[in-house]
């Protein structure tokens, strides 16, 4: 997942992702369970986020699925499988939550995703998203640079299929795909520090112009403002993060 980005961010962004804890990444999901039920995380990744349901709902309940099987733990009380968002590896109507962390920003076709998150949903299951809204990140200072390269790594987040404001637009898509009692609720969580911000925007736009010539001058323009950030003074970043809970 890591390939192609500079050391510094290769870094920061797999600290990130192995600090990631149900505690503070799902405890709206966590409040919800109970022994014995069967969990399914989409999109797990490493699975620090999944092993937290586990300590709830118990060994054998809880099940992580991700495109990357090679970010799975050795050992561990839950059971991961390889797959696909679009493509759930679990029978109908076998799970009763549904939780996805920072999945739907990415995809291309959100509402063949939340089809297949109702398909394994028993009636009355619950649907747990948490999904990221950069439109409403807070970044201070926001300067010219800043904002020049935020819309570069927009750029790269659509060209790739996906939606960096997707939490703006999570709840409608939830209605209808058929899911009821869609609530609601946002939170500000401070997911790295301002300069680790800047260098991950450097680097994905540095990989992106090595990789192919498309939107070259934008991308190179949106570069150079990403290094001057990366080199400017502290600052405060806090991501906008929508949590969202429906039921089948």
């Amino acid at each position: 997942m890591l390939e192609g980005y500079a050391p510094g961010f290769a870094q920061d962004a797999l600290a990130m992702m192995t600090s990631r804890t149900a505690a503070d990444r799902a405890e709206f999901v966590l409040r919800l369970l109970r022994p014995g039920m069967r969990v399914l995380d989409v999109g797990c990744g490493p699975g620090t986020i999944t092993a937290g349901f586990a300590t709830i709902a118990g060994r054998g309940c809880v099940v992580g699925v991700d495109r990357e099987p090679r970010q799975f733990p050795e050992e561990s009380k839950v059971e991961f499988v390889a797959g696909d968002a679009y493509a759930l590896p679990v029978a109908d109507e076998s799970v009763d939550v549904v939780f996805a962390h920072a999945l739907f920003e990415h995809l291309s076709r959100p509402g063949d995703a939340l089809a297949e998150c109702r398909r394994v949903l028993r009636p009355g299951g619950t649907l747990a998203l948490s999904t990221s809204d950069w439109s409403r990140a807070r970044l201070r200072p926001g300067t010219a640079n800043v904002r020049a390269a935020l819309r570069g790594h927009y750029l790269l987040r659509r060209r790739a299929g996906g939606d960096p404001f997707a939490g703006k637009h999570v709840a409608s898509w939830v209605s209808a795909a058929g899911f009821r009692e869609v609530r609601t609720h946002g939170r500000f969580r401070s997911d790295m520090s301002y300069r680790a911000l800047a260098r991950y925007v450097e680097s994905r736009l540095d990989a992106a112009l090595s990789a192919s010539p498309v939107d070259r001058d934008q991308l190179a323009s949106a570069a150079r403002s990403a290094w001057a950030w990366s080199h400017s003074g502290d600052g405060e970043f806090a991501q906008y993060w929508v949590e969202l809970v429906a039921l089948k």
